[in-house]
């Protein structure tokens, strides 16, 4: 026998089905990262106002990052669980047989723009809306479904079943029929407060609770691993698959995020802004979301889609296409606080929250002379940043105001503009040390999967810890945005009279 004998090791694995790409990340038991792996896949727009993707493409590459994670582990080594984050409101039909009849719909798809908009319209809006946690937008699977029996009425009268993304790849290698609480409180058909498929919303969409799935715990397990995919991932028979949750929530648990008073705002290529509360909050003017992270756990906020596409737009087509984000900011540093009255409202793709604007469009406003490249290379920056203030404004109106705020996400690299986040709002921001994705999901999936499998009582026992650099906002900027961002709101209110005009007339003649 050798002196000494290397101890059997056991392994945890995180997964997110994220819109641009799959990741995956391989720790131990203790949270400590060991190995990352992803693959990206193409997002369709054939035809305006689409964002699909390729439900094959999506598990061919789920299925590749676990095998690539799966041959860096030492030979008796094991995966105990794999445990899931996707991208929310997703919606795929599907055949009796579970053969796909649509690509998968993601939540960017605004085909159903009309529809959303004809819902706005009627009495039982506001009803919906209390109902269910989920503003009256393009993006909810309410709105798809809507769409699909109107303009895809084939497909519509075809569907056995709608499902979401993960749903979808659970059924292929369980054969499950299984929606985690997370993402059904995303659809805009589950009842928040009866906890079910809600059947008023159902008999307005005319289809049934047997072409939907059933209602799991985020900290539900799948076991029993066919063999094929034993082979094909690298796992052991004994492997068990976590539920999880959607992408959004997590975010919150991830950075620690889920006691009173603390803010959340991720930022990537979109964004969002969030506050944990132990039941739904709700807006009365329906601008907030109010989604599901566990039973106990309700994440309140909204998501829009300002972020890092605003930035690969200016990079591409004002800026130097070599520039990267590190070079924008570094042009936006040279450029005063309130960029010498540049506004930029950031609204290229529509919006999601606070305006709830498909329509939406995005402005330089204040442009004279003087103004650069670099004034709008802050002006960007600023633009996110007012317009992430105007959704805490909108979810705070019935709550506590946050005292500290948790910033996660491809832009919280920034070290400016983490500042001008912390001299807008005025409260003091904290980040990672490590901004790797791959350790902040091993950080969030190892939570997950400790409680489901009993190894702690509650997520709320271990959500701390993660936070650790700290910029303070600074005395001495705050006049400037003080003036400026009340123009940015009032300006906002002003242009959108005008978006759906401009919207029409860039469908019909560009």
């Amino acid at each position: 026998m050798p002196f000494f004998e290397r101890k059997h090791m056991d392994y945890l694995i995180g997964i997110d089905l994220g819109t641009t790409a799959t990741k995956a990340v391989l720790f131990d038991q203790s949270g400590i990262q060991i190995a990352t792996s992803s693959q990206s896949y193409p997002l369709y727009r054939d035809a305006q106002g689409m964002a699909e993707e390729d439900l094959e493409e999506i598990f061919t590459a789920m299925i590749s990052v676990v095998e690539k994670i799966t041959r860096q582990i030492k030979t008796g080594d094991s995966i105990l669980a794999c445990s899931f984050s996707t991208q929310m409101h997703a919606l795929i039909a599907f055949d009796q047989e579970w053969q796909p009849l649509t690509r998968v719909l993601t939540w960017a798809d605004t085909r159903a723009e009309k529809y959303s908009n004809d819902l706005k319209s009627e009495d039982t809006s506001n009803a919906i809306y209390h109902k269910t946690g989920t503003p009256l937008h393009p993006m909810s699977p309410l709105a798809k479904l809507l769409w699909l029996k109107n303009e895809r009425k084939e497909i519509f009268k075809n569907a056995a079943h709608f499902m979401d993304l993960k749903g979808a790849i659970f059924q292929r290698i369980f054969q499950s029929n299984t929606m985690d609480l997370s993402i059904a409180t995303g659809t805009g058909f589950f009842n928040n407060q009866k906890m079910t498929w809600d059947d008023d919303i159902l008999d307005l969409l005319g289809i049934s609770k047997t072409q939907l799935p059933k209602i799991v715990s985020p900290y539900a397990i799948e076991k029993g691993l066919p063999e094929k995919w034993i082979r094909k991932m690298g796992l052991s028979p004994d492997t068990v698959f976590v539920y999880g949750a959607g992408d959004g929530p997590m975010s919150n648990l991830g950075v620690g995020a889920i006691k009173k008073g603390e803010l959340a705002i991720t930022v990537g290529t979109s964004g969002a802004l969030r506050m944990v509360s132990d039941v739904p909050q709700l807006d009365e003017a329906a601008r907030t979301f109010s989604y599901a992270l566990d039973e106990d756990h309700w994440v309140n906020g909204g998501a829009v889609n300002s972020g890092g596409d605003v930035f690969r737009w200016l990079k591409d087509n004002v800026l130097k296409k070599s520039y990267d984000f590190a070079a924008i900011t570094d042009l936006a540093r040279g450029v005063s606080p309130g960029s010498d009255g540049l506004i930029f409202h950031p609204y290229l793709g529509g919006e999601r929250a606070p305006l709830w604007n498909a329509a939406a469009r995005a402005s330089f406003f204040g442009l004279s002379y003087r103004h650069t490249t670099s004034h709008m290379a802050r002006a960007v920056l600023e633009g996110i940043s007012f317009n992430l203030r105007m959704l805490e404004e909108t979810l705070t109106e019935n709550s506590a105001c946050p005292k500290i705020i948790k910033v996660t996400g491809g832009f919280s690299q920034s070290e400016l503009w983490l500042q001008i986040l912390a001299d807008i709002f005025e409260l003091p921001i904290t980040v990672q040390k490590d901004h790797e994705a791959g350790c902040f999901a091993a950080q969030i999936m190892g939570l997950f999967l400790q409680k489901a499998l009993g190894r702690i009582d509650s997520i709320e026992d271990v959500a701390s810890g993660t936070m650790e650099i700290v910029y303070k906002p600074q005395p001495e900027n705050f006049k400037y945005y003080r003036a400026l961002y009340p123009l940015f709101k009032n300006l906002t209110q002003e242009f959108a009279k005008s978006y759906a005009e401009i919207a029409k007339y860039q469908q019909e003649f560009s």
